[in-house]
């Protein structure tokens, strides 16, 4: 796997954390989060505007928040779609997460939005990629009022979040295929709907995809890599929630074949699938300059 910049002060927690995420990934996930608040809270953001709840659809969860740099005129654009098991999560989960996603990208000069989803059981497929194609419209006519460039558009989903991203770039129910964006980045995303007696999600996956197991594979971005050319990074925890590893380097590798190249694969030491997100905007930036790096790859 890839090497870390792990605090040396939370790497005995993390390493505690990971050997035991799968028991209990609620408490986990928690204690991560409160793992990582005071270093966010050291990190200085008062030179970024953000501008909150900007609605992008009519339903009160179709909203977005928007991190200004500075100055910037005509910036680079990245869009992040959090996660929460379909079933629930916010743009702003905590105090800081997952703010610090998007002031991390806007202390490096890019105009960052936050977007936040309709939830099941009220919206199920494909409404979460739905409103992902909402949103990114959106952007695309309306950031140039707030410095960005639309012709440069990175997209990020992270869990749930990572597959209504995919959805709007590869799956035909959403009919996108990656309109406007120059790349993707699916970080511990859920590529395969499945409710087996390892997903401890297992009740959010037939909320948002159905009862019918018998629909899943037509519904699992896994199923629908060939639809799209958009450049595709796919990153992965060493500790992530149960198949989601499994999910993504299947994607990554189905990917490469599709397109006669090199699987675009991160695996992160010693991260679980909260703290792969949580570190942002910490003293670890390095999947972070990895993000740019590769997006930067696709505009040579």
């Amino acid at each position: 796997m890839a090497p870390s910049q792990i605090p040396v002060a939370l790497f005995p927690s993390l390493q505690r954390i990971g050997n035991s995420w799968a028991s209990d990934i609620q408490r986990y996930s928690q204690e991560v989060k409160d793992l990582y608040a005071p270093l966010h809270a050291l990190t200085n953001n008062e030179a970024i505007t953000v501008e909150r709840n900007l609605a992008y659809g009519e339903d009160a969860r179709q909203v977005l928040d928007i991190f200004i740099p500075a100055q910037v005129k005509n910036a680079g654009v990245v869009i992040f779609v959090h996660g929460g098991a379909f079933v629930r999560g916010a743009k702003c989960t905590t105090d800081s997460l997952y703010d610090n996603v998007l002031y991390w990208f806007a202390r490096q000069g890019y105009i960052g939005v936050n977007v936040e989803y309709r939830l099941a059981p009220a919206a199920t497929y494909p409404a979460g990629g739905i409103d992902v194609a909402l949103a990114i419209e959106w952007v695309h006519n309306h950031i140039a009022q707030f410095g960005g460039n639309p012709k440069q558009i990175l997209l990020i989903g992270h869990s749930a979040g990572g597959t209504h991203a995919a959805a709007y770039v590869f799956d035909p129910a959403v009919a996108c295929f990656g309109k406007y964006l120059e790349a993707l980045v699916l970080i511990s995303a859920r590529l395969k709907a499945d409710v087996l007696p390892e997903n401890p999600n297992a009740e959010g996956v037939r909320a948002y995809f159905g009862a019918d197991e018998n629909q899943y594979a037509e519904k699992s971005p896994l199923t629908y890599v060939a639809n799209s050319s958009l450049p595709t990074l796919v990153v992965v925890a060493e500790f992530e929630n149960p198949l989601l590893d499994v999910y993504g380097k299947a994607f990554a590798r189905k990917l490469a074949e599709v397109r006669s190249a090199k699987p675009l694969l991160l695996e992160k030491a010693m991260h679980n699938h909260m703290s792969i997100v949580a570190h942002f905007n910490s003293s670890e930036d390095e999947l972070g300059r990895q993000i740019l790096e590769f997006w930067e790859n696709q505009q040579q």
